[in-house]
């Protein structure tokens, strides 16, 4: 009875991703509790996926995958692989997946497209097409690297264990690799004949990078404080040291505005450095300060001059001089029933209740950088605060009267990682190394990854990198998981696998060899590769030894079918993936993944028996 329910079970949830009405994790949840209520798995067997190594990898290489992408490295590594492409699209494409298929050769499949997505999605958008041409191709040829070497894919360990625990040799690091190159050509040609004709061409869950950004450079340009902005130094006997900015009342004295304070620390001049603080009425003006001012030159230097301060010099190309780790600008437009409209700035308290400086206004292209308090607001202003980035982040969420442009979060973290590529890259080296010499188990070497990322400063802080994780996918797998342990239980995948070889039995070896490659790839296309090869390796290998022939062929059958993972967008994570950022449906994975099983079938019989002949 419970195997009955559990296919039952395993229908429903095929079909209810067919139809594509709910999200994937929900449905992948909804399965999981159907399998506990009915009986079918523990409480805790259900749960155990979430503990499963596999999808914690998941979420360290997400943290990687954005720390690549705010440092800037995806970007480079983009505008690289596109100036070796020239103006060639098809060029490009052969090119992207020849580097996943060497790139999957010494790591998971699953890390590969963590890697790589940032990269190809950063691609896509910068040559104006959609990345959904360019993420499932990428996900397929990164199931295809698992063939390259021993540790490119956990099934190869897995049928290289059953050899071992058999009395057979283990495979050598390169003994599948052969295959694998023979696989990723044929998968190359696959995708380059049908990537116009059968790979979709949409924008849904696409962050596109045109999306409106006001980077420092815009800041300066258009709100034109090229001439604007001045570093004037505090001596000790300047008459403003120990007041605060709202004694000094400095807009309406000298109609100036201190925006930005470069404090040090006091004490021996050995241990002093500089921190930088967002000016506020209650910023308490010290000897050796550095005021960044805002304001008309004649009248920045009349505040100089009566107040003994001193002029430093200033590059006007360090345009991030507004800009840094913790303090940031945005620009934000007012609501049509915002209660600030026909109010003077002076009058609304903005610096006061959201801790955000007033820099200038945007109305209708004239730009107001003096004399702000006593402008008026008007419907369809842009008004430029400043402050820090969590200010302005809670400035965001005010949505009755303001709405903040672009994503300040967002802008942060690529503000705080600038300039931290090379460290991006020595992190990424590292971890492949520890990965590639199995100093520790793959998930350590991700989780030492995506801790460097944050503490080197590549992620702005620990809430930044736990924004930047994909929960839908990262849900979605761990809830698919315990589906293993189900059909294990009631004997599903024991039953079935009988059945075949009872049937192909009279066909000789070869037979029997096709059959448990068949069952492979089937059930590969709604469980973990890992899943998979872990309760077929051992039937193959009783297949081959009742069957008398090589232990080896059916080894290496059982991990390239496991890794066949094309026709269902729950057969591995790394469509897990790319199904929410792509925006693909069920359907796409069934019409461009089904002709390639066939393909990958047909070649693997004649390839798999001819280098590891039965």
């Amino acid at each position: 009875m419970q195997l009955i329910i559990t296919f039952t079970l395993l229908v429903v949830t095929i079909f209810l991703f067919i139809l594509n009405r709910f999200r994937g994790d929900l449905i992948a949840i909804m399965a999981l509790l159907a399998f506990v209520t009915l009986g079918i798995l523990t409480p805790q067997e259900a749960l155990e996926g979430f503990s499963n190594s596999v999808v914690i990898m998941i979420a360290g290489l997400f943290i990687i995958g954005t720390g690549l992408m705010r440092t800037g490295l995806s970007g480079m590594a983009g505008r690289l692989l596109l100036k070796w492409s020239g103006n060639s699209e098809l060029k490009l494409f052969v090119l992207l997946l020849l580097i996943v298929a060497v790139v999957g050769a010494f790591m998971s499949n699953t890390g590969t497209v963590a890697l790589m997505m940032p990269i190809v999605v950063s691609i896509a958008l910068s040559i104006q097409v959609s990345p959904s041409k360019y993420l499932l191709p990428l996900s397929y040829m990164a199931s295809m690297s698992g063939l390259m070497t021993l540790i490119a894919s956990p099934p190869n360990l897995i049928v290289s264990q059953t050899l071992v625990d058999y009395g057979f040799g283990k495979l050598g690091f390169f003994a599948i690799t052969p295959i694998g190159m023979i696989a990723a050509v044929v998968v190359i040609l696959y995708l380059v004949f049908v990537r116009n004709k059968l790979l979709p061409n949409k924008n849904k869950g696409i962050s596109s990078n045109n999306a409106y950004q006001l980077s420092p450079e815009k800041i300066v340009e258009e709100y034109h404080l090229n001439d604007k902005l001045f570093k004037v130094y505090v001596p000790m006997n300047s008459k403003i040291v120990g007041k605060s900015l709202a004694e000094l009342k400095l807009p309406s004295t000298f109609n100036v505005y201190v925006m930005k304070i470069l404090k040090h620390t006091e004490g021996p001049k050995v241990f002093s450095y500089p921190h930088q603080m967002v000016a506020g009425p209650r910023s308490i003006i010290h000897a050796r300060d550095v005021l960044y001012v805002q304001g008309e030159q004649e009248d920045v230097y009349h505040f100089v001059k009566d107040c003994g301060l001193v002029v430093r010099e200033f590059d006007r190309e360090e345009s991030n001089e507004l800009v840094s780790k913790d303090i940031g600008v945005a620009e934000v437009l007012l609501t049509p029933h915002s209660r600030l409209i026909g109010k003077k700035v002076g009058e609304i308290g903005f610096r006061e209740k959201y801790d955000v400086n007033i820099i200038g206004i945007n109305r209708k292209g004239e730009y107001f950088t003096e004399n702000i308090a006593s402008q008026r607001l008007r419907f369809g202003d842009a008004i430029l605060v400043q402050g820090t980035w969590d200010a302005i982040e809670f400035l965001s969420k005010e949505t009755q009267d303001v709405v903040v442009v672009g994503q300040p979060k967002e802008m942060a973290g690529h503000i705080a990682a600038t300039g931290k590529a090379k460290i991006a890259a020595a992190i990424l080296l590292f971890m492949v190394a520890l990965m590639v010499f199995e100093v520790f188990d793959a998930v350590i070497c991700v989780l030492i990854g995506a801790v460097l990322m944050i503490i080197t400063g590549c992620l702005r802080n620990v809430d930044d990198a736990y924004d930047q994780m994909n929960f839908e996918s990262i849900v979605l797998v761990a809830a698919m998981l315990p589906m293993a342990t189900a059909l294990e239980k009631t004997g599903g995948m024991t039953l079935l696998a009988d059945g075949i070889i009872h049937v192909l039995g009279g066909f000789g070896s070869f037979g029997v060899l096709v059959g448990v490659y068949l069952l492979t790839i089937v059930f590969g296309q709604f469980i973990s590769n890992t899943a998979t090869a872990v309760l077929f390796a051992p039937i193959a290998m009783n297949a081959a030894l009742t069957m008398d022939a090589n232990p080896y062929t059916f080894m290496i059958a059982v991990a390239a079918a496991s890794g066949m993972a094309f026709a269902t967008p729950i057969a591995s994570p790394t469509n897990s993936l790319v199904l929410t950022v792509g925006g693909y449906t069920f359907t796409d994975f069934l019409k461009i993944g089904i002709p390639l099983q066939l393909i990958m079938f047909i070649v693997m019989m004649y390839v798999i028996p001819f280098i590891f002949p039965l």
